[in-house]
């Protein structure tokens, strides 16, 4: 019986071996490896029509060739894809999730912000691609090193409710001097509300009685941020 040609193309392992994704980052090295081979890597196979990577490659492609976009997508979206059942939407997501994990335990060095992009630099991997929006606060101390950031609150996707005190009770905790204001808008447009306004004032006001300094408040999208202070409106 001869082998189709959709069966030869569609099999990795008749590929050479430097083509092989698995093999490929055994002999190169994990860089080595495009974003279709890697993800390939995660799902393990292709389906009847398309090898692993070419499979891949689809995926990305609907996703804009953007991690920040396919992490977006659930398990139904993903499985509109023929050859992605429920386990391996399950690893991708799973594997997007570690990623958003580790970049967390990167912001996790605790460094001195001395700028905007500093202290968006930390926030944007935790709440940038968030599908609700969620208030952070950056806890400082006199050197404006960083000494935790805390989630305060959660909501939906357009806006969520601030418990002020909770605020200022992690700033007594930690003996924290300054704090920045962060939360991410799902809509990814970076306007500030009148409600994110008139909460930046009310939190430095209450910052002012506290002696702690409210330094700045971010409004965090996927792929930027808006500083109140660099815009001059705080």
């Amino acid at each position: 019986m001869k082998t189709s040609y959709s069966e030869k193309t569609t099999n990795i392992k008749s590929w050479a071996e430097d083509d092989r994704p698995r093999e490929k980052l055994m002999l190169k090295g994990k860089s080595s490896l495009s974003d279709a081979e890697l993800l390939a890597i995660i799902m393990g196979s292709g389906n009847r029509e398309e090898t692993a990577v070419d499979l891949a490659k689809r995926i990305l492609s609907k996703s804009e060739n953007n991690w920040h976009e396919l992490a977006q997508k659930s398990i139904k979206e993903l499985c509109e894809f023929k050859g992605v059942g429920e386990a391996k939407a399950i690893s991708i997501i799973t594997a997007l999730e570690i990623g958003r994990r580790r970049a967390l335990q990167q912001a996790l060095e605790k460094p001195i912000i001395s700028s905007s992009q500093a202290a968006a630099g930390i926030m944007q991997p935790i709440i940038g691609d968030l599908p609700t929006e969620e208030f952070w606060v950056l806890y400082l101390n006199q050197s404006n090193k960083v000494l935790k950031y805390q989630k305060i609150s959660s909501g939906g996707i357009s806006q969520t409710l601030v418990d002020q005190r909770l605020v200022f009770k992690y700033a007594l905790e930690l003996n924290a001097t300054a704090l920045i204001l962060s939360h991410n808008h799902p809509s990814g447009k970076l306007k500030p509300s009148e409600a994110d306004l008139n909460l930046t004032q009310n939190i430095k006001k209450a910052g002012e009685i506290m002696n702690v300094q409210v330094l700045d408040h971010l409004i965090i999208t996927q792929t930027a941020y808006l500083s109140l202070v660099d815009e001059g409106i705080f």
